[in-house]
């Protein structure tokens, strides 16, 4: 991903703070807009959020690192969640876990998780925040070839 340019990210960061201006506990939305528009969220970006909302740039900062979901660098593309409670590990998932951490790849992090919330569907796994119940490991597999998240 390039470099941004300044006037373009205080632009999106103020029409997508614009967007939830109506919004209470606004901040959160408008840190994930951030990221899911530029791929994480910048020291750039975070001062244009301190201005736009009237917060410190620290409040704003100790949001973005106090939620892990939240990237302040650039990250994969992708990213794969695999639950690793114990609902999920009775029917197979630390088999699912073995084959995702072995396939992780420039375009997929994989992240260890502890409850997706979708245990009676158990082994579950989140494909950027879309929640996948049942998988086995040929699914996994599948998923982290070349060209598999896109399927």
């Amino acid at each position: 991903m390039p470099p941004e340019d300044p006037g373009e990210l205080l632009a999106s960061v103020r029409a997508i703070c614009a967007a939830h201006a109506a919004a209470e506990g606004r901040l959160l939305p408008i840190l994930h807009a951030i990221q899911q528009q530029h791929g994480h969220i910048s020291d750039a970006a975070i001062r244009a959020v301190a201005q736009e909302l009237n917060l410190t740039r620290a409040e704003v900062f100790g949001v973005v690192s106090f939620y892990h979901d939240l990237r302040r660098t650039p990250g994969q593309r992708h990213t794969l969640k695999v639950c690793r409670a114990e609902a999920c590990q009775a029917v197979g998932g630390r088999a699912v876990w073995a084959a995702a951490s072995v396939g992780a790849s420039a375009d997929v992090a994989v992240e260890s998780v502890f409850c997706l919330g979708n245990c009676a569907c158990a082994p579950s796994v989140q494909l950027d925040g879309r929640t996948l119940g049942r998988v086995s490991v040929a699914q996994v597999q599948a998923l982290l070839a070349p060209g598999g998240v896109e399927a």
